[in-house]
């Protein structure tokens, strides 16, 4: 079971699963988040999509300006987490 379980994290995470297109995506984590936390959200899964293409860490940083720390934390999640990155990044389209 995943140590972020919890009623408000459930309400958080079915919340998502309710969006049907983009666009509701787009309107949601508008609302939601800033966007500061949402581009580094964007940041670090196309530092995990390049991560899984093979690219090396000085291709990833040159082109998302993420920092080494944080591209070592995706990292290390891509390679022993639980497989979320890769589970995601499978199932869409770009």
């Amino acid at each position: 079971m995943s140590k972020l379980k919890s009623d408000v994290n459930d309400l958080l995470f079915e919340s998502i699963l309710k969006l049907e297109t983009l666009e509701d995506a787009y309107d949601f984590f508008e609302d939601l988040l800033t966007m500061k936390e949402i581009e580094a959200m964007s940041q670090r899964i196309l530092a995990a999509k390049r991560l899984i293409e093979g690219k090396t860490y000085d291709q990833i940083t040159e082109e998302t300006k993420i920092s080494s720390t944080t591209l070592s934390r995706v990292s290390t999640c891509v390679r022993y987490g639980t497989g979320g990155y890769k589970k995601v990044l499978s199932k869409t389209s770009k």
